[in-house]
């Protein structure tokens, strides 16, 4: 996972935390909807923790939890009692909390009784407000001392902090409470069979002031809040998707509703929307999940993966800066909203410790390119496409040798910085770690692509010259590759190059991304493939990260034998790509039956324990969840079995499905598709696409690669005329 780092950490959220996202806002409380502040819950807003505290007491007893459902992404309802004193089990008080995050947190607090004696109650709320930025809160180490006022105005409390110059506080809302400084509550008698409501309402005031009531949560008179709006605008552009297969069907909607509430705005261009990295650390702009993410989810969506390749564009790197690894034509690592405390990755808001985020650019932009948006959209983002090219061939490949490497700039920077950038990632078959710089597999594949994905818009934009010079640069990248990371004695690809250019000889999953671009060569592919679903890589829910006979393996590690739903997909669209329709069902189908020991929602991680072994594929305890390389996944898995996609400026939209039997038939409906909506049938395997916009023809097989259309291109312009 971007931006994380195996020695600051946090911990586990805790067992039943509950977790709930709208855009860059997220809250965390426990399984009875209590926020604590000696764990790593709250409600955070822009990087900032709001709410450390939220605290309900029924007659100075805490609710005991009974359950929680998550209704949307947003919105949970929470169900309790009230312990009883006089030594009976079971309480007549029952407690719902109907919680939604948004720009801060607002709770509907209904209370039941269900005796036939009234109840006298005593309500509590207690809120604290300790304002830590993520990074403070996530590595728990919280250390900074706010000077904090808690100010009673009405039926609202005011909680303001100060640190130097810089000024946060929120506004507390409960119309009818007595409220104090210290809680808000109401004292009150529940008559027989009866229940009784109130709201708690917080949400942030700017600099310290007064805010005005919030709107976030207001309910209109069609009952519907701001999120929820939101959410429906979501729900009528996206397809409609309908399966055979329930469970899968069930997994698809949970991806496509998580993939909505990861959306965040760019805050300098609102019509701009990018997806967040992943709930409860990563709500955020990433430069490689952000583009991946957004690649996996273009039929559902293109625009996110446009407005991802805009937001980035626009922080592309300018200057060299040690400290946040900035370098001209950079893709930035991560961006931050609003930390002040320095624990962000070099210390500002922007880091740039990411060694495949740059070529990926360049990738998704020949992707973006495909989906049928005005050329001048396009046109515009080519410069900074070129300015990464630039980065490739002078930062990126410091020593020359044609292979792009890493090595931290600053002793603060990320350790590894490809997408398995924990300390301990890069290893050798015995376990002992890769030095730096290191030429990982996947990053030249990424490059290979880059060079492809900018050789055909070249070509497509008749310069046929630079389209030349790209296409040969990739073939000789495919060429040295297949020679320097080869191990024909092992029959797979080095993970990696270290910096003495010895072959880190791990069997990795990384590989797998290499088929995905069609970097390896066809000769090598059989073996590549049978090593990926050797049972010391395919656990049985999915390809491991590192073999199971490997030095470093633990299938309890983030990075070194656990299994990521995201990296499983790519291998899987590889394996198709080469002909391995059959080890790419195995894959998919064993990530879609995971997907339904979590109500449809596959997370970051899980544990690479081997089917044979456990029955459930075990969690890992800090994976995020809801998270977009995860929730674009069974995305990726089905359309890659599915062998759709389109070209607009060729013309052409693709498929000749190979859907297991069990999945049962497709309909998928509000298809976006060169400005247009299509419908999209297979039935008893059979293909079928009704709405076809005007230009557009429907053809049974796959589409030709970027790979093949260079290909195609540079026969032509290098044919004697």
């Amino acid at each position: 996972m971007a931006g994380w780092n195996a020695d600051t950490a946090a911990g586990p959220l805790g067992a039943g935390t509950v977790t709930l996202v709208e855009g860059s806002s997220f809250c965390i409380s426990m399984a009875n909807g209590d926020i604590q502040s000696e764990h790593p819950h709250g409600v955070f807003f822009q990087d900032t923790r709001i709410v450390s505290g939220w605290v309900l007491t029924v007659n100075g007893q805490h609710v005991e939890p009974l359950g929680s459902e998550t209704k949307e992404p947003y919105r949970a309802l929470f169900a309790g009692r009230v312990p009883r004193g006089d030594g009976y089990a079971d309480s007549p008080l029952i407690v719902e909390r109907l919680r939604e995050v948004g720009a801060g947190i607002q709770e509907q607090v209904t209370l039941h009784n269900y005796s036939k004696e009234p109840a006298v109650c005593v309500v509590s709320l207690k809120v604290e407000a300790d304002f830590a930025d993520l990074f403070e809160v996530k590595d728990g180490r919280v250390q900074r001392s706010w000077n904090h006022s808690r100010d009673v105005d009405g039926a609202s409390l005011i909680i303001r902090a100060s640190w130097h110059e810089v000024r946060k506080g929120i506004l507390v809302l409960a119309p009818g409470a007595d409220v104090s400084p210290d809680s808000l509550t109401y004292s009150l008698t529940v008559a027989p069979h009866s229940q009784w409501s109130c709201t708690f309402t917080a949400v942030p005031s700017k600099e310290g002031t007064s805010p005005t009531p919030p709107s976030f949560v207001h309910l209109d008179t069609d009952g519907m809040s701001v999120s929820d709006r939101r959410r429906q605008e979501w729900v009528a552009k996206i397809p409609v998707v309908h399966v055979g297969n329930r469970s899968i069907e069930r997994t698809l909607r949970r991806s496509y509703d998580d993939l909505g509430a990861l959306r965040i705005e760019d805050p300098h261009h609102r019509d701009r929307v990018v997806v967040a990295a992943g709930a409860p650390w990563f709500m955020t702009l990433f430069g490689r999940d952000s583009l991946l993410s957004s690649q996996m989810a273009m039929p559902v969506d293109p625009s996110l993966a446009l407005g991802t390749l805009q937001t980035l564009a626009d922080r592309q790197g300018r200057v060299v800066d040690p400290l946040s690894e900035e370098e001209p034509g950079k893709i930035l690592h991560e961006v931050r909203l609003d930390i002040s405390s320095g624990l962000s990755l070099g210390g500002k808001s922007n880091y740039y410790g990411s060694v495949d985020a740059t070529p990926l650019f360049v990738c998704i932009l020949g992707e973006v390119s495909r989906w049928g948006f005005a050329k001048d959209t396009i046109a515009a983002l080519l410069p900074h496409a070129d300015r990464a090219m630039d980065w490739i061939r002078h930062y990126g490949d410091k020593d020359g040798d044609g292979f792009v490497e890493y090595e931290r700039l600053n002793p603060h920077g990320l350790i590894n910085q490809g997408w398995k950038d924990s300390w301990d990632s890069i290893n050798f078959a015995d376990g002992t770690l890769a030095e730096p710089p290191i030429a990982l597999c996947e990053v030249q594949a990424y490059v290979y692509q880059a060079h492809m994905a900018r050789a055909w818009m070249a070509y497509d934009a008749g310069d046929s010259v630079l389209g030349d010079e790209l296409a040969d640069l990739g073939a000789q990248l495919k060429k040295r590759f297949n020679e320097q990371f080869w191990m024909p004695d092992r029959g797979y690809y080095a993970v990696a190059l270290d910096g003495k250019k010895r072959q880190v000889d791990a069997c990795a999953s990384n590989m797998g991304h290499c088929l995905w671009v069609g970097l390896v060569d066809e000769d090598k592919a059989p073996q590549v493939a049978e090593r990926l679903m050797s049972p010391e890589m395919f656990s049985g829910w999915g390809v491991r990260t590192l073999a199971s006979d490997m030095g470093a393996y633990n299938p309890a590690s983030y990075h070194n034998g656990s299994v990521w739903p995201h990296d499983n997909a790519i291998i899987a669209q590889g394996l198709m790509r080469y002909g391995f329709v059959a080890e790419a069902q195995r894959i998919a189908t064993a990530l879609l039956e995971a997907a339904e020991f979590t109500e449809g929602r596959l997370p970051e991680l899980f544990c690479g324990f081997a089917r044979e072994q456990f029955e459930t594929p075990l969690p890992y305890p800090t994976a995020c969840s809801p998270q977009a390389w995860a929730a674009t996944a069974p995305i990726l898995l089905v359309t890659s079995l599915m062998r759709y996609d389109a070209h607009v400026s060729l013309g052409g939209v693709w498929m000749d499905p190979e859907l297991p039997t069990s999945y049962g038939d497709l309909h998928i409906s509000n298809a976006p598709l060169a400005g247009g909506r299509i419908t999209i049938d297979i039935t008893q395997h059979k293909p079928s696409i009704q709405g076809l916009p005007d230009g557009i023809t429907f053809h049974r097989g796959h589409r030709p690669s970027m790979k093949e259309l260079v290909e195609q291109a540079g026969r032509i312009t290098k044919a004697p005329r």
